[in-house]
């Protein structure tokens, strides 16, 4: 691998992936957060040595940690039992780094996976760390902060497909990636409309407000580099070299979305604790003053207040579409103390 797409990785597994971690509540998800540094650490020391024995063994460590994350789809599609389109988003963020932890695995051994060049599926692994992680997390957050508009819908939906449709142009030509790639543009487009005109004009800081007009702005210019060069691949006409690819749409994606998103949507959590009381079996909530446009941040699998809800005038939970599941004998609707559920 290239120093630079060494060090693009290495922050999607050190950083950006941990940083998302903490955006996801649900089964298993608090494991993970604790597993995961253990299969990180070894799988970027992979990315260094040569390819070989010791490189392949580091590397099977985090495609470990990755499986163990997907695994934890399965758990929340069981619990929330729903495929609303910020779901589908979320169940797309947990499983694809096992995408990119097999293919790190295949590249460090030096086995063409399916039959894939080893450049290729070296850069799979930024890939599904940024477009697939990153990208359709981000999807599924700015959908549940924009409840009732089709904008969020259609990025939730969006991102994942055209993530799964340039997975499906590995296989099949470079007509169907292109394809994945028009998808995946204008999922991430529209995110970046959404995070741009409602999630940024309500940030609560001018440094989070920052961050996120920062990796609105960049979204724009490294998804055209994304366009030019499947257009090229499936065309024939000149397009961006790989190494060029990486040091712009990559390193961009990297930095300025993914980094700066994450973060940002961490101040914006931290700056949304929202004080509930659990008493007896029931849950009642303390009155909190809320701006009407202040994002709710964090993705819930319980459907209780989240994903997507508001807060009424009097600090009562309104849901964002269809019935919520009463658990555990609390009252619908409501948060548990502290961490959620």
């Amino acid at each position: 691998m290239t120093a630079l797409v060494n060090l693009i990785v290495m922050l999607g597994m050190l950083v950006v992936v941990p940083c998302g971690l903490t955006l996801i509540h649900g089964p298993g998800i608090a494991a993970v957060r604790v597993f995961w540094l253990v299969g990180a650490v070894p799988g970027s020391v992979a990315l260094w040595l040569p390819r070989g024995g010791p490189a392949t063994g580091l590397a099977a460590v985090y495609a470990a940690a990755t499986v163990v994350l997907a695994a934890t789809a399965p758990l929340r599609l069981a619990r929330t039992r729903s495929l609303a389109p910020r779901e589908i988003a979320v169940l797309t963020a947990l499983v694809t780094p096992s995408v990119a932890g097999l293919a790190l695995v295949a590249e460090r051994s030096g086995h063409r996976l399916l039959g894939f060049d080893l450049k290729i599926l070296e850069l799979t692994v930024p890939h599904f760390h940024f477009a697939g992680f990153t990208a359709a997390l981000m999807a599924g957050l700015v959908c549940r902060a924009t409840p009732g508009r089709v904008a969020g819908r259609l990025a939730a939906l969006s991102v994942p497909v055209g993530t799964l449709l340039v997975l499906a142009g590995y296989f099949i030509d470079d007509w169907a990636e292109l394809a994945g790639a028009v998808v995946l543009t204008a999922g991430m487009w529209l995110v970046g409309l959404l995070t741009w005109r409602e999630i940024r004009t309500g940030a609560p800081d001018r440094l989070t407000r920052g961050l996120l007009g920062t990796s609105a702005a960049v979204l724009l210019a490294t998804m055209l580099l994304a366009l030019s060069w499947a257009l090229g691949e499936a065309t024939g006409i000149p397009h961006p070299t790989p190494a060029w690819m990486a040091a712009t749409h990559g390193l961009g994606n990297a930095l300025g979305f993914a980094l700066c998103s994450v973060l940002a949507w961490r101040r914006l959590r931290q700056s949304d604790e929202q004080p509930y009381e659990r008493r007896d079996e029931q849950r009642v909530e303390r009155p909190v003053e809320r701006t009407a446009a202040q994002p709710d941040v964090r993705l819930e699998p319980d459907g209780r207040l989240e994903p997507g809800g508001r807060l009424e005038p009097g600090g009562r939970p309104e849901p964002d579409e269809g019935p919520e599941p009463v658990r555990d004998g609390a009252e619908k609707g409501v948060l548990a103390a502290g961490t959620p559920a």
